[in-house]
């Protein structure tokens, strides 16, 4: 028996790395893109985002947040090269893709899962380390095994060529995206080649996905029902079709509210609640899809920054430089809180343990330590070689002036 969502959506996230010394000239590719404009916050979620990260959080993901709409046209009177050099000066800028009109499209061979692409976000860091965004929608007939379906499918739409000239799994039916090969090619319009990413062993051909599905509130309650929504459940969180039977067990899940039922792994997040049609029901379904979502991203991003420092540590590159960054990480962003919401809190702290960012930063420490050690170890014998080189250097001078004295 098929399970009938009331509400649903999932966005697709594609990190992507671009060098540092490029950053700019990515952000000025991203503003002559007529279909880019940077995204403004009405007043009712700046005065959310306001209430639910803390400062250094807010500073850091959202600078315009406060910025009368004035001052962000004013920004406009410049050409977009200067644009780009303002930019450049700020943690994080994000960019919203109009794609004009909702995008429709069909997967499967035989069932027909009608789904919307409704909106594309571009989050780029000043660290290189960008993410595209896509939300996707199905209609409101579906299942949710549909939507298992549907998100196993498109996350691996971005795969490599071959596969995508032969994929049948997606067709998608507008103008805008014809089929999966044209879906490969917007994301490698915005992204490139994303080399960067590959080199941090980042999985570059599939998504990761956020997902969330309200269903009827007889599932939470009724105990003969409830075995059936744990199966279904963790196809979901697991990014399963809805005909496996492996049925993997969950890295974590939470329960923090009545009939809510959270899942992480570490290439996937979803949250499945019942139907509540009051504000609180409603209030959920929309911050987990903005402050949490966010809130998501921002650790995703200091995972991925983590194994960017690490890899830099490991080839040596400028040593000196990439320790200021590593500190300056540690004490600005490793070690500070987000947000003191309660559920926002338990989620970062989720999100970490299923990232593995604990363990990603005591590696890098680890690497830091060994590379400082053996840089003051250098820079001790190389003092000493000096010294030496100077006492030498006396002594001869001693040596020549008491020769001297018997002239």
């Amino acid at each position: 028996m098929e399970i009938k969502t009331k509400y649903q959506y999932t966005y697709f996230i594609y990190p992507y790395v671009v060098e540092e010394n490029k950053y700019e000239k990515h952000l000025y590719k991203l503003l002559t893109n007529k279909h880019c404009k940077l995204k403004q916050f009405n007043k009712t979620k700046e005065d959310r985002f306001f209430q639910f990260f803390l400062p250094k959080a807010r500073e850091y993901m959202f600078w315009n947040l406060g910025y009368q709409k004035t001052k962000i046209e004013k920004l406009k009177d410049f050409d977009e090269k200067m644009q780009a050099v303002l930019l450049n000066k700020y943690p994080c800028t994000i960019f919203e893709y109009d794609i004009l009109k909702d995008i429709q499209g069909k997967a499967g061979k035989d069932v027909g899962v009608f789904f919307n692409i409704n909106k594309i976000e571009i989050v780029c860091f000043k660290t290189g380390i960008c993410f595209l965004l896509i939300k996707t929608v199905l209609d409101e007939k579906s299942s949710l095994q549909e939507v298992c379906d549907f998100n196993y499918q498109f996350r691996d739409i971005n795969t490599n060529k071959k596969k995508v000239k032969n994929n049948d799994n997606i067709k998608v039916q507008t103008d805008a995206f014809k089929n999966a090969k044209n879906i490969y090619s917007f994301i490698r319009e915005i992204t490139g080649n994303n080399k960067g990413a590959r080199e941090l062993n980042i999985d570059t051909e599939r998504f990761i996905t956020y997902s969330y599905a309200s269903i009827d509130e007889k599932y939470f309650v009724d105990s003969s029902k409830q075995s059936k929504l744990e199966v279904e459940f963790r196809k979901f969180a697991n990014i399963e079709p809805s005909n496996t039977t492996s049925h993997l067990v969950l890295s974590d899940t939470l329960e923090m509210i009545p009939n809510t039922k959270y899942g992480f792994k570490s290439n996937s997040t979803v949250l499945l609640t019942s139907d509540d049609k009051t504000k609180n029901g409603k209030l959920l379904a929309d911050k987990y899809e903005n402050e949490y979502l966010y809130s998501y991203i921002y650790s995703l991003h200091k995972k991925i920054y983590l194994k960017k420092i690490n890899q830099d540590f490991k080839t040596q590159i400028s040593f000196k430089k990439t320790r200021e960054k590593f500190i300056h990480f540690t004490n600005h962003t490793m070690i500070e809180e987000i947000t003191n919401d309660t559920t926002g809190a338990d989620l970062v702290e989720e999100w970490e343990n299923a990232l593995n960012t604990k363990n990603a930063f005591a590696e890098t420490k680890q690497k830091y330590d060994m590379l400082y050690k053996n840089s003051n170890i250098e820079k001790t014998a190389k003092s000493n070689k000096i010294i030496i080189i100077i006492l030498i250097i006396i002594v001869i001078i001693n040596i020549i002036n008491s020769l001297n004295l018997f002239h």
